[in-house]
């Protein structure tokens, strides 16, 4: 079985270890913890690795993080992958910080980068882990907080976040959804 991981962020070294690519640094994670290698590819950086007999295609879009959506489809359609066999990893204001949320479907929640995907798709029904990155900036800024770098607090908590979302994304391959629910919410 092959599935599409996707991890949202933006390209370009001022978006490193920012709020909004969470995703990217927890596909970054995953490719390390299972020996992969990152090749250019259309639309994005891919590294292909193996996880108890399933193929996981890691994908960090370079459409940026408001036009996600075309390398997600392409990528969908090129490797005949099914959208229930899909993840999209992201970060998320209305959960506390290191909080995780897998879901089967959804709204957009006001997130520019699952608007597009949605659009593109032409459905809500698709996986999606969102991570919270938590809210605590004040009214107007909300841009700069999510376009921040970590906190030396949020930094720390980090490797723990980026552990369970690992853990999370090879229960969905391997035991479902459904049961990779209950390890998100832990």
């Amino acid at each position: 079985m092959k599935y599409l991981i996707t991890g949202l962020g933006n390209i370009g070294y001022e978006y490193d270890h920012t709020r909004h690519n969470i995703g990217f640094e927890v596909v970054d994670y995953i490719c390390k913890q299972l020996e992969g290698d990152w090749k250019s590819v259309s639309h994005g950086d891919m590294a292909e690795v193996k996880f108890k007999g399933r193929v996981l295609w890691l994908l960090k879009p370079n459409t940026y993080m408001n036009l996600s959506g075309k390398a997600i489809r392409y990528w969908l359609q090129k490797e005949k992958i099914s959208v229930e066999n899909s993840l999209v990893i992201l970060d998320d204001l209305n959960l506390d910080f290191g909080k995780l949320r897998l879901r089967a479907k959804g709204s957009d929640g006001g997130h520019n980068g699952l608007k597009n995907i949605q659009d593109l798709l032409g459905t809500v029904e698709y996986p999606r882990l969102r991570i919270g990155i938590g809210s605590a900036f004040s009214k107007g800024k909300q841009v700069d907080f999510v376009l921040g770098k970590w906190t030396e607090d949020e930094k720390a908590g980090l490797p723990g976040i980026l552990e369970r979302a690992d853990e999370t994304v090879k229960a969905f391959v391997s035991i479902g959804l459904e049961r990779a629910m209950n390890i998100a919410a832990k």
